[in-house]
């Protein structure tokens, strides 16, 4: 039974959010005005707002709660650990039951290249970390030129201030003086957009031909690493061909720079596997982590290395000296205990399995809207898809952004009931929790489908249509 917040305090808490409270990736004078919307509790796949509006949340929180809310075992997992030891250093070789066995459990998961791990409280964290070990890795090695970075185009690796210019998405450069000088960016994989999308062979001949000529452009003795997700998430979802991610492992190793995969989105059964490389039989250099890690309920990421790039920095550096990166909250024990009852949720609790059974569904549903007037594309892999509404489908013309579309139709999937990403160039993003079921399916597509119906009869809309 859930309760919403009482009126007086809903409203107390709305004045103090204008006020004080800062928001990530939000217009800060436009939140100013319009205020927050205040969630009270979840249970399942389900949220209640704090005015008791009961919401199907079809994107898993922020592509995160993929075991759903209200998982009382990863309460008790957390609650008994901060009982315990809620706190323990990873500094001065201190270590923690909860972070070691972790450690064990995430190489044990992972491609068999990756034998090493450091634990971070998130994902820009982690891509921050791996940059960090890349840069001296390569001065380990003598290599002191290999400091340029290649990403693709709408890629997202974070938004701090190396991952930011890493992502390839300018509200994250605008004002923050990115991307810096050694980063660069090559064209997304992109189907739907591509010259090449129409031959999955052609598409992925092309991506590699880019990153040759990026890396022949800048010189190979000066190119470090490049960075990519299996599927683009916050730059729309993008979907590249089966045998794209291992072709550029391939191009990488030919080119004699690391390969980084970003598996903070499609990790943890997000895609199918349990890892996206697990499809194509990728092992990268390195793989960044986090969201499904700990299923959101707490702070957690991890930045995971091959056994080359780990001897290679600790051979490096004078005997006895440290490697200088570190954080307070590095292995933290209490994130640690909640990782470890999430990864035996998805794996003997029946999530993973869960999650592959009703893909099926998920699939059906955003395959079956690609007739509707709105949508121009479709794709999806596994619980990660994305809807491309167009104002014309033959020529795939988007809509004006001054028509402030996005927003009215979060706005109005919101009224219906139905929480998802609505994304500024009119994409919508779902990541539905892996614990799903297929009669939440059957709701969230008809609660999409109506709110589809409803956005197209808007007038302004429908003249964009016919213009």
């Amino acid at each position: 039974m859930t309760h919403p917040i009482a009126l007086p305090a809903h409203a107390a808490l709305e004045a103090v959010d204008r006020a004080h409270l800062i928001h990530p990736v939000a217009p800060w004078r436009a939140h100013e005005e319009r205020g927050p919307i205040l969630l009270a509790s979840g249970r399942g796949s389900w949220l209640t707002d704090a005015q008791g509006h009961e919401l199907l949340d079809a994107f898993a929180g922020l592509w995160c709660v993929n075991v759903g809310y209200g998982q009382e075992s990863v309460v008790q997992a957390a609650a008994e650990q901060m009982r315990t030891l809620p706190y323990a250093t990873g500094y001065f070789h201190f270590g923690s039951e909860p972070a070691i066995r972790l450690a064990e459990k995430l190489v044990q998961i992972t491609p068999a290249s990756l034998t090493r791990v450091y634990l971070t409280l998130g994902g820009s964290e982690a891509v921050d970390a791996a940059v960090r070990f890349v840069v001296q890795y390569h001065n380990a090695l003598g290599r002191p030129s290999k400091k340029h970075f290649i990403s693709l185009e709408r890629g997202y690796h974070g938004s701090s201030s190396t991952g930011a210019g890493l992502t390839a998405l300018p509200v994250f450069h605008r004002g923050f003086d990115l991307p810096l000088p050694t980063q660069h960016y090559i064209p997304s994989p992109n189907p739907y957009r591509h010259a090449d999308g129409g031959d999955p062979q052609s598409l992925i001949a092309a991506s590699v031909a880019a990153l040759r000529a990026k890396v022949a452009e800048l010189g190979a003795e000066n190119v470090a690493a490049f960075f990519c997700e299996p599927i683009q998430g916050s730059g729309g979802v993008i979907v590249p061909p089966q045998g794209w991610l291992k072709a550029m492992r391939d191009a990488a190793r030919e080119l004699d720079i690391l390969f980084v995969v970003d598996e903070v989105i499609t990790g943890f059964g997000r895609t199918g596997p349990m890892f996206a490389c697990e499809a194509e039989d990728v092992e990268p250099d390195l793989l960044t982590m986090a969201k499904g890690l700990t299923a959101g309920y707490v702070p957690m990421g991890a930045t995971m290395m091959s056994e080359r790039v780990y001897a290679a920095i600790a051979d490096g550096a004078p005997p006895g000296m440290p490697i200088g990166h570190g954080a307070t909250y590095s292995g933290h024990p209490v994130s640690a205990a909640v990782a470890l009852e999430v990864l035996r949720l998805y794996q003997e609790g029946g999530v993973l399995a869960n999650g592959q059974r009703v893909a099926a569904h998920f699939a059906a549903g955003l395959d079956a809207l690609r007739a509707h007037p709105l949508v121009g594309d479709a794709r999806h892999r596994g619980l990660l898809g994305a809807l491309e509404l167009v104002s014309d489908k033959a020529s795939k013309r988007g809509f004006d952004t001054a028509l402030g579309l996005s927003d009215r139709i979060f706005r109005t999937g919101y009224r219906n009931g139905l929480v998802f990403r609505s994304f500024g160039d009119h994409i919508l993003g779902f990541a539905p929790a892996l614990t799903f079921t297929e009669d939440e399916f059957a709701q969230m597509f008809a609660r999409l489908r109506k709110t589809l119906d409803e956005v197209l009869d808007m007038p302004d809309v429908r003249a964009a249509m016919a213009a």
